[in-house]
């Protein structure tokens, strides 16, 4: 699972020109399923989604993760991130799971991530989402788990 975490102040996803999620200081994570990724992918992708630290202490050091400051999650799935673009001009996506594993695993990583925190919320998969953001930082990290 491929994991693009960004720290935001706030963030939304509108679906057909209605807001579907919003949420206020937190993480925006986007979340690709490849091939292969099963439970344990899922389990250490929310590990890492809520334990991983970069929000500021009192010193001004990202010491703190997402439980520690009780920041709001939004969950948006985006299977090109599984793309493979090594060479030509024109992404691949033999590396992306298939639809039908996508969901599944995209549901399976919110449903583990709810068991965290009561504040996540979710985009719509294989829908055409509009997601806005402000970047807080900005801060950005790309998480794999294989």
């Amino acid at each position: 699972m491929i994991a693009l975490l960004q720290r935001v102040a706030q963030a939304s996803v509108v679906v057909g020109g209605e807001q579907l999620a919003a949420i206020g200081p937190g993480l925006l994570v986007l979340l690709g399923v490849q091939k292969n990724d099963g439970e344990a992918q899922a389990q250490r992708c929310v590990e890492r989604i809520f334990g991983y630290r970069v929000f500021a202490d009192e010193a001004g050091k990202m010491n703190r993760s997402l439980l520690d400051i009780r920041g709001e999650l939004l969950l948006v799935p985006q299977f090109t991130l599984a793309a493979d673009t090594r060479s030509g001009m024109r992404p691949g996506f033999s590396l992306a799971a298939t639809p039908a594993e996508g969901v599944k695993w995209f549901d399976r990583v919110a449903e583990l991530s709810r068991q965290q925190s009561p504040q996540v919320q979710t985009g719509c998969f294989g829908a055409d989402m509009k997601v806005a953001l402000i970047n807080d930082g900005p801060v950005t990290f790309w998480l794999e788990t294989h």
